[in-house]
């Protein structure tokens, strides 16, 4: 997921030492339905504002 958000490419055009596409696509899928990378957003934007000393913000 890093090396796709980092470099813009297609799923298909990931790096051969990485697994097959198909199976980093289908776990990105998996983690996007169960709402995992909002959880992870609000968890690092919680931890930005902490070392901030910011007050913690309402939900999102």
């Amino acid at each position: 997921m890093l090396y796709r958000l980092k470099n813009g490419c297609n799923w298909e055009d990931l790096p051969k030492d990485l697994p097959p596409y198909s199976t980093v696509f289908w776990h990105y899928n998996e983690w996007r339905k169960a709402g995992s990378f909002e959880k992870l957003m609000t968890l690092l934007h919680g931890q930005v504002r902490e070392q901030a000393q910011k007050k913690p913000s309402g939900p999102h």
